[in-house]
């Protein structure tokens, strides 16, 4: 028996209907069509799916079984169609993200926040567990985008530029530090180090600062929390090195001291990497543009002269 979805879309439809003519307006065809049709499902099936001698025409038993079969899978068909129109159009799809940089939780959450409500159709997750083996996962389509301030060439993959920052030294007022102009490698060798749990690949104070000076700090501690890294820090318990976008919010509190690594201060970039074929949707070229705007506006709230320029 050769069974297709149009069968089970007729055997419903003149259920629904309760005869031939009134269905094949419902199948916008004609009915002597429909009648062609349902004979020869009958004919492939060797039994009658129809009581004909009934008003409103009325299903056989066997017919009953193929609208059991019909209510199962027809709404499953639907709802793939309808999936497949929004993934076409651009409205529907996947937005799974892992973070390279662990302090860009407090910048990606209102960013997601803004997306959801133009893209409530698009399934978003934060992948945390697969953030430092993000970008082999991004090429087994695992997820969809990784926050990365380190870029390397992948084939397939796009670095979409988003916005710049600089790695930024905080510690309390009361630490002798604070009375510096800058933070000199050396500095650290007494200090103890709190930071993200992430690898020391990862951490700019290493990549950028200490590393070239072959300097080690006298000992390090991971915490997961930017608000309980501060509290540390306040509490004189350690030094951290977080982006200035982060430390702008104790800039003006007199238990912090927020100073410059080095004489020049470091720039670093942040990135989207996405799957190269993956740029063009919209949903995904809407989610860039927020990444880049909200970055943009924190860089702002930085820097009182970029606010006078706004």
């Amino acid at each position: 028996m050769h069974l297709e979805f149009r069968h089970l879309r007729t055997i419903r439809a003149i259920h629904e209907a309760g005869g031939l003519a009134r269905a094949a307006d419902l199948l916008n065809m004609t009915q002597s069509a429909l009648s062609h049709q349902v004979k020869g499902l009958e004919d492939q099936a060797g039994v009658e799916l129809f009581v004909r001698r009934t008003k409103p025409m009325r299903l056989s038993s066997a017919g009953l079984r193929m609208l059991r079969l019909a209510e199962r899978v027809l709404p499953e068909i639907d709802a793939l169609e309808a999936e497949f129109r929004a993934l076409k159009s651009g409205k529907s799809g996947r937005l799974h993200i892992a973070m390279e940089c662990h302090a860009c939780f407090e910048w990606l959450l209102p960013v997601l926040e803004q997306f959801r409500r133009t893209w409530p159709d698009v399934d978003v997750d934060i992948r945390a567990g697969l953030a430092f083996d993000a970008l082999p996962a991004l090429q087994r389509e695992e997820i969809d985008l990784v926050i990365s301030s380190d870029p390397v060439r992948v084939e397939g993959t796009v670095f979409n530029p988003l916005f710049d920052y600089n790695p930024t030294f905080v510690c309390a007022a009361a630490n002798p530090l604070s009375q510096n102009t800058f933070i000199a490698p050396e500095d650290f060798r007494d200090q103890v180090l709190i930071h993200y749990p992430v690898a020391r690949d990862k951490l700019d104070v290493f990549t950028e600062f200490l590393n070239p000076a072959r300097i080690e700090p006298r000992a390090m501690r991971a915490v997961e929390l930017t608000a309980v890294i501060l509290m540390l820090v306040a509490s004189d318990r350690g030094v951290a090195v977080m982006p200035d976008w982060v430390v702008a919010q104790v800039r003006d509190n007199p238990d912090f001291a927020v100073l410059p690594l080095g004489p020049q201060e470091i720039v670093k970039r942040s990135y989207a990497a996405t799957r190269e074929e993956d740029v063009a949707r919209p949903f995904m070229a809407h989610f860039l543009r927020l990444a880049r705007t909200e970055g943009v506006k924190r860089k702002r709230h930085r820097d009182p002269a970029l606010q006078e320029g706004f």
